[in-house]
């Protein structure tokens, strides 16, 4: 029992804020006041984040050596030496079916996209996480096949602005992750991955620069888009881009002036202002879809 602590930390809880993404679908047709489609998407988000820890220790397994000389990561309950190689793999194990046992409630092809989330951070654990640029398109797609389980637990259509506007901002938080990892390296010379050879502060500053300009536009694209409008039966759904907007400029802020994006989890739940950002994002398109 006094190992309870670490096999709760394994799991990552506070990265399940990432898997909201799978209540966008539903959420934006406005169908969630509906209790089945509720507890369906409620299942699909459990399902998939259990799956989502099962991966998180997997990987921590594999950057156990690394971790050990990060300034935070070397707490982590693996590369500690807490949790050790059989019990991190039986509840690898044990995540897995508990995973896909929910799921089985589920449409089908809920389970193939867990199947290729799966594979692809097993790849990604294994391989491509040390190739440059790969490694970020990866996290990426990850967030894409959030809201594909999403729309294929209730059977709705995905808007492509959507999916475009999920990739470029979890690239965009990626990219500025990794800039948090180059800077450990000037600061320290201890390399956090092995990646960061392929990237310097110049590319990824105009990595970051790029991605966030263009997850604007699309959502001022998508906002004024007469199919999203006559779909949402909202035509002031632009509006809502103030808080989109004032979201980006403050991580940005967090990112070039304050240089702490090394943690998005940790600035969505404790950086008052980006809180605040997405709650008043959340409550604006809830009222006029949901009570308006």
């Amino acid at each position: 029992m006094y190992k309870f602590k670490y096999f709760i930390f394994l799991l990552r809880p506070k990265d399940y804020s990432k898997n909201l993404f799978i209540f966008l679908p539903a959420f934006f047709t406005s169908s969630l006041n509906s209790a089945h489609i509720f507890f369906t998407v409620l299942i699909a988000f459990l399902s998939f984040s259990l799956i989502a820890s099962s991966v998180y220790v997997l990987n921590d397994w594999f950057d156990r050596h690394d971790d050990r000389t990060h300034p935070t990561k070397r707490n982590r309950p693996i590369a500690s030496g807490n949790i050790n190689k059989l019990e991190a793999f039986i509840f690898f194990g044990i995540l897995l079916i508990f995973s896909f046992t929910l799921a089985s409630y589920l449409p089908i092809n809920v389970i193939y996209l867990l199947l290729v989330y799966l594979l692809l951070n097993l790849l990604y654990s294994y391989k491509l996480k040390h190739i440059a640029i790969l490694d970020v398109v990866i996290i990426s797609i990850g967030f894409v096949i959030r809201l594909f389980v999403g729309s294929q637990a209730v059977d709705t259509d995905l808007s492509h602005w959507i999916i475009v506007m999920t990739f470029l901002l979890a690239m965009f938080l990626a990219f500025a992750k990794r800039r948090d990892d180059v800077l450990i390296f000037i600061k320290t010379n201890k390399k956090m991955r092995d990646v960061i050879d392929g990237y310097n502060l110049k590319f990824l500053d105009t990595s970051i620069a790029m991605t966030s300009s263009i997850v604007i536009i699309t959502y001022l694209l998508w906002s004024i888009s007469p199919e999203v409008q006559s779909k949402l039966n909202f035509e002031g759904l632009y509006l809502s881009s103030i808080f989109v907007i004032l979201g980006l400029l403050r991580y940005l802020q967090l990112t070039f002036v304050y240089e702490k994006s090394g943690n998005p989890t940790k600035i969505l739940l404790h950086d008052h202002f980006t809180l605040l950002s997405v709650f008043l994002w959340a409550l604006f398109l809830f009222w006029n879809l949901y009570l308006y």
